[in-house]
């Protein structure tokens, strides 16, 4: 089973433009997440798939992969799947551009699902973890995932979801983590599918797998990202290194 990772980077970003092209501690955040990648030794290989001439040629100048991005598009899937559309892999695992400080415990717990899936149940995996705090289960910037006794997603929202009619019942809200591992031909169905109502009002990619009967298997982590979205977080992240 091959098994590659691939980075989408744009260069444009509503809240720190040009972020990936940003120094961090003597190389830009994407050098440094693209190394990362490599480093956890996890991958057959890692690409870096990008629509700036300039982080291509990042990347390119320091001997790594990158992919130069044709199309527009209005997802991380469809970008993911242009990519890799004519290259030989099993599983795509998409590792956030602006991620540095990669954590290789939810990695490995996304790529063991397809290991142990040998029926091929699984067409994606992805991280969800538990939040208590009220304003973070009301906040629709975090999206809320309900799954199934087998882990399986049953749907994705901003909304709070399970709504809590009866009190004390033992109901668990979980955060989903926005880090997916794909079969191929999972990723290839999506980037010809439509998007449809639920995509289209939520605002989920991952609704369109699910309205087309896809299975998401999700896996309970305790990881919390550290993104690089603002000047102030890569003030933090220099302080890191």
């Amino acid at each position: 089973m091959k098994i590659i990772a691939v980075i989408p980077a744009r260069y444009a970003s509503t809240r720190f433009s040009a972020k990936l092209m940003q120094d961090l501690g003597g190389k830009t955040v994407i050098l440094r997440t693209y190394e990362a990648a490599i480093n956890t030794h996890l991958f057959d290989d890692v690409f870096v798939v990008t629509d700036s001439d300039l982080i291509y040629s990042e990347i390119f100048s320091h001997g790594g992969k990158a992919i130069r991005s044709i199309k527009e598009h209005e997802s991380g899937s469809d970008r993911i799947a242009e990519a890799v559309e004519n290259l030989d892999v099993d599983i795509v695992v998409n590792v956030q551009g602006d991620e540095p400080f990669i954590d290789v415990e939810p990695l490995a717990k996304l790529i063991e699902i397809f290991r142990n899936d040998l029926d091929e149940k699984v067409d994606l995996a992805s991280l969800m973890r538990e939040i208590t705090d009220e304003y973070e289960i009301e906040n629709p910037n975090n999206v809320k995932v309900v799954v199934d006794q087998n882990g399986f997603a049953l749907y994705f929202s901003r909304s709070v979801i399970p709504y809590a009619r009866e009190k004390n019942v033992g109901v668990r809200y979980m955060q989903h983590i926005g880090i997916y591992a794909f079969r191929k031909q999972a990723l290839l169905d999506f980037y010809h599918l439509p998007m449809k109502s639920l995509e289209a009002s939520e605002k989920l990619e991952q609704l369109r797998y699910l309205e087309f009967g896809k299975r998401i298997k999700m896996v309970e982590t305790t990881h919390v990202g550290i993104g690089i979205d603002t000047p102030e977080d890569l003030e933090k992240a220099r302080k890191m290194l």
